[in-house]
């Protein structure tokens, strides 16, 4: 169907994916708002954001170059990346989209031949037409960049803090742990209270509580900096040692297709995005 006009395709994949209408002249759930954000919100400055190596001038410019990950390099083409020099712990992200990620515990394990096959399949995918036709996605040129593994002392993967802000605002934070192993989830409240929602999905229900960090005010902080003037954004945070490191930031967790349950809580979130208006004589938002 990626031959349809982005407002028609849309539309078809949510109602395909979810069971639901989508009434874009009036939406009212959260996924449905997603959507009319796709369709009709497109400053240029979503297209950095959502690269993975453009957000960090993004992010040291808003918040300080103390908060992004390091990086070994970004490259253009596979061939470009020379293994050998790269240290025995790292991570390969595709910049241009989701899910492109390579992360590499021992080196000295890894089939670079293969992995190389993997990284020239990503470098041929467009997200914008993978998937749902995330705007964001369309213009951002195919890139790799290898940065820094992170770690912490006794957790296997360290958990990642994400939070969903409304017009600049966190609201409600996911929390992702044991990420590729058990892959459970919860949301906590910015009071750090436990929230009774949760995502349909395979991500299990994370059941027990989950020890505060302590960069959690910082996190806050960054979180509301880097939303700015975004009437809806995600912004994602790790927590080494205390020490918080930026993720990234989309405007399509999940390409709007997986709804809360309780049901109530698609509603409820979805009050939170309050759209801005298209100018009159436009189709879309392109000003920020």
């Amino acid at each position: 169907m990626m031959f349809l006009p982005q407002k028609r395709y849309v539309r078809y994949s949510y109602e395909y994916y979810t069971g639901k209408k989508l009434d874009l002249k009036n939406p009212k759930e959260y996924n449905q708002k997603i959507q009319w954000l796709k369709v009709f919100y497109k400053p240029k400055i979503l297209n950095q954001m959502v690269d993975k190596y453009a957000v960090r001038q993004y992010v040291i410019d808003t918040v300080g170059e103390e908060y992004v990950n390091e990086c070994y390099g970004v490259y253009d083409s596979v061939k470009e990346i020379d293994f050998d020099l790269l240290p025995s712990q790292f991570v390969i992200k595709g910049v241009h989209g989701s899910g492109f990620n390579l992360i590499v515990e021992d080196k000295t394990k890894l089939d670079w031949n293969a992995s190389k096959k993997l990284l020239n399949k990503w470098m041929g995918i467009n997200q914008y037409y993978k998937t749902g036709m995330e705007w964001a996605y369309k213009d951002v040129k195919p890139r790799l960049t290898v940065e820094k593994y992170l770690s912490e002392e006794g957790k296997d993967v360290i958990n990642d803090y994400k939070f969903f802000c409304f017009n600049g605002k966190p609201q409600f934070l996911q929390i992702d742990i044991e990420r590729g192993i058990k892959d459970y989830r919860c949301f906590y409240d910015i009071n750090w209270v436990k929230q009774p929602f949760y995502t349909i999905g395979k991500t299990l229900m994370y059941e027990k509580e989950v020890e505060k960090p302590s960069n959690f005010d910082e996190m806050m902080v960054l979180a509301e900096k880097l939303a700015g003037r975004l009437p809806f954004s995600r912004v994602d945070f790790y927590s080494v040692n205390g020490k918080t490191i930026f993720g990234e930031i989309t405007f399509y967790p999940s390409d709007g297709r997986k709804d809360f349950a309780p049901e109530e809580y698609n509603l409820i979130i979805g009050d939170q995005i309050k759209l801005p208006e298209i100018p009159e004589g436009q189709k879309e938002i392109t000003k920020y």
